[in-house]
């Protein structure tokens, strides 16, 4: 886990002392008294790419949705978008616009990667845990990871993947698709799914919807479990190999 503030200032929560009960009436379980769970700000984050013959896949949009648990609720603690300007090498295709509804028009004055990422990065600073949540994680870590240069902060930043949190708590779904998941737990789909708005938004729900469930879990019953069942380690906190053979 790595340790930053809030994408926006919010109030260290109180005592995990009586459990609060949720908007139906049952009562929370340990997970959400948990006190490392507690001060821990999650944050969702998605990316829209194009993706060029021969190279990695660029980012042409970011955003992410900073929440926290507090006094028995979910409290959104801050929020960022931003297109982005890929490199000349990554153009927008005809594919892209169709999925995402982005033109090259949209993005030829979009901040650069570092700009966007950068301004994103710096509002990350050292005082509390967080986490990054994502669906199919795998994606995001790697657009990170080779932007890092732009973002050190969010590429020190450990996961949680709703997919595996999912197959956990979820079982026996056709296939853990994002889609699948919004059916799943009734969440309405956006107009503009496939824009990193609106797909961060679903998955927060669907993280939602996977906590409530994990708080009735016995085996998840804190953050420790939980990210031993979901978590994904950032790639800049892996260790480094060794070399088989000194020179």
């Amino acid at each position: 886990m790595v340790y930053g503030s809030p994408l926006s200032a919010a109030p260290q929560p109180g005592a995990d002392g009586a459990k609060e009960e949720q908007d139906n009436g049952e009562r929370m379980g340990d997970l959400t008294t948990d006190s490392s769970f507690l001060a821990t700000t999650f944050v969702v984050i998605d990316f829209e790419t194009t993706t060029p013959t021969g190279h990695l896949a660029q980012p042409i949009e970011v955003a992410a949705l900073a929440l926290r648990y507090q006094d028995g609720a979910w409290k959104e603690t801050g929020r960022s978008t931003s297109l982005i300007r890929p490199p000349a090498f990554a153009p927008v295709t005809p594919a892209d616009t169709a999925q995402t509804g982005l033109t090259a028009e949209q993005l030829q004055h979009a901040p650069t990667p570092a700009e966007a990422l950068g301004a994103l990065d710096r509002r990350l600073t050292v005082g509390a845990a967080y986490l990054l949540v994502a669906q199919h994680a795998a994606t995001e870590a790697g657009l990170i990871h080779h932007q890092a240069e732009h973002c050190p902060t969010l590429a020190r930043t450990d996961f949680l993947d709703t997919i595996p949190l999912a197959k956990h708590l979820v079982p026996g779904l056709v296939n853990y698709k994002l889609d699948t998941l919004l059916e799943h737990f009734g969440i309405p789909q956006p107009p503009d799914r496939h824009r990193a708005c609106a797909d961060v938004d679903v998955t927060a729900n669907v993280f939602r919807r996977l906590i409530s469930a994990a708080d009735n879990n016995p085996q998840l019953d804190n953050l420790a479990a939980l990210v031993k069942t979901a978590g994904r380690t950032a790639m800049a906190n892996k260790p480094v190999q060794a070399e088989l053979f000194e020179v």
